[in-house]
């Protein structure tokens, strides 16, 4: 479990805006891009969103208080997914030939004789292969 703190992102060209509304309280479970708050500026509103997913742990704004980009809106308690948790993947190997321990090779376009079709050689790699 881990602590992030949630900050104001980006709101344009307002230095500070006023929170007019509470979403969340400490105890509630947000998901990323839930609205947390909603501030207000002498031309519009706007929903500020929670950057994680995890439980909010403390409110760090009150009604009325005004917020810039950059303040700290809440804390949350994250919990580190599984997967982040876990070694990085492997990725996955190339698909394997049912008759042999070499990958797959299509005949490339260069092995195709004056008819369009593969040239006598590599017709044997074709028949073989599960291409």
């Amino acid at each position: 479990m881990a602590i992030v703190e949630v900050k104001v992102p980006d709101i344009g060209d307002f230095s500070e805006v006023a929170v007019i509304e509470l979403l969340v309280k400490p105890g509630d479970t947000v998901t990323a891009e839930q609205s947390l708050i909603t501030v207000e500026s002498d031309k519009a509103s706007m929903e500020i969103p929670s950057s994680h997913a995890g439980v909010v742990k403390e409110l760090k704004v009150k009604l009325g208080d005004k917020v810039a980009e950059g303040s700290i809106v809440l804390t949350l308690d994250v919990v580190a997914s599984p997967q982040s948790a876990a070694t990085p993947a492997v990725p996955a190997a190339p698909p394997r030939c049912r008759n042999g321990p070499r990958p797959c090779e299509p005949p490339e376009r260069g092995n195709l004789g004056p008819d369009r079709r593969p040239h006598p050689r590599h017709r044997r790699f074709q028949r073989r292969c599960c291409h």
